[in-house]
């Protein structure tokens, strides 16, 4: 009886109509908004201050894994809240997925912090939203997602925007950074927007035999650790650490106190961006993931202006406008979608015995991929509390 009672408690936390689903996705997205906000700020202003080493600004983006132990372990030691033990169910090849993508993470972090030391936030937050047509054909690809007008609409405005971006590019083109270094800076983030991309729709594929958000804090944690690993050791080999110590003291503008609290304040927002970003994907989906993504690098654009008064005019307005443009028609027409699928199940008045209707009818965004993470060797989707 507690093994049965142990997976409906596992597989209740993905249900749509589960009393926690709703708060925990809030409450991921919270966590996303604020640590992709923050991260990018952070992370520029860094290098605005004469912080010089990417593999500092690498190391720090994965640095924060023990903040994962506190989603882990609370709901099992503290609030009892959970009959699962922390890291029950790891099988070896979980681990070894998790190992891997881990290090893959890792290259993301290096090419993101490569491209952030060259490009002005705005710019690399705008080209970053390009990972979307990167993650809309792999989900085709590896999730078999379906392409529909909203989707490839919305990828096709935003690629148009980074290629508007592209053309323009010499206006934008800080004065201390050469002609050379901008384009290995672009090309860098749109390396790491593929990278990323990638990785939603592989952590959608995995997450498919995952039931609870404890298991995907796990996994995260241990590809956080791997992420560390490399950045760990690209530290050492390129004295990242002597580095940091020398520049705390000697080289950072703002003064030591400001500067590790730069260091720290990014290790945490990194945190809580990838944690936002894991249960994002767990809960609904990687394209809906990459979408929320998107929307929320708009807001780093604004901050760039806000914060370091980049230049915001031209091309760069146009670029915005058109992301934001794609954005709200995917969003639109998927609450379109979804009052259709709720008139027609509350008329027809049937049991939810699909996997399209037990989604459809509920979410209020794009949630077609959860129920279907149910394989045949896997016991059916609890949707009841």
């Amino acid at each position: 009886m507690s093994n049965t009672t142990q997976t409906i408690n596992e597989q209740d936390q993905k249900s749509v109509t589960n009393k926690r689903y709703l708060p925990l996705l809030l409450v991921n997205y919270g966590f996303l908004f604020i640590g992709s906000l923050s991260s990018s700020l952070l992370s520029k202003y860094y290098f605005n201050h004469k912080g010089s080493s990417r593999w500092v600004s690498t190391w720090v983006q994965s640095a924060g894994f023990p903040l994962l132990i506190i989603p882990i372990v609370v709901p099992y030691y503290l609030f009892k809240s959970t009959q699962r033990k922390p890291f029950t169910g790891f099988t070896p090849k979980i681990l070894a997925l998790s190992i891997f993508i881990g290090f893959m993470l890792g290259v993301n972090n290096l090419l993101f912090s490569w491209g952030n030391s060259y490009l002005p936030v705005s710019t690399s937050s705008l080209l970053l939203s390009s990972q979307l047509v990167f993650n809309l054909i792999l989900s085709v690809i590896i999730v078999k997602q379906k392409i529909t007008f909203m989707n490839l609409n919305c990828v096709i405005l935003l690629t148009l925007s980074s290629v508007l971006l592209a053309l323009e590019s010499s206006n934008d083109q800080p004065h201390d950074v050469t002609r050379t270094k901008y384009f290995i800076g672009y090309l860098a983030t749109i390396g790491a927007g593929l990278l990323f991309a990638l990785y939603l729709p592989i952590m959608e594929k995995v997450y498919k035999k995952v039931y609870c958000y404890a298991m995907v804090m796990e996994m995260q944690m241990v590809m956080e650790v791997a992420a560390t690993v490399l950045g760990s050791i690209g530290m050492v080999f390129d004295g990242g650490f002597t580095e940091m110590k020398r520049e705390g003291y000697q080289v950072f503008d703002k003064g030591e106190k400001v500067y590790w609290a730069t260091v720290v304040s990014n290790v945490v927002s990194w945190q809580l961006c990838f944690m936002g970003t894991a249960g994002m994907v767990f809960l609904t989906c990687s394209l809906t993931g990459g979408i929320c993504m998107t929307a929320l690098l708009m807001m780093n654009v604004v901050g760039g202006v806000v914060v370091y008064k980049e230049e915001f005019g031209g091309v760069k307005v146009v670029s915005t406008v058109m992301c934001g443009w794609g954005f709200c028609s995917y969003v639109y027409g998927m609450y379109v979608k979804n009052k259709m699928l709720k008139d027609r199940d509350d008329g027809g008045g049937g049991g939810h015995d699909s996997d399209d209707k037990n989604v459809g009818s509920y979410n209020p965004i794009e949630m077609t991929q959860i129920v279907n993470s149910s394989s045949s060797s896997s016991p059916p989707l609890h949707i009841g509390v």
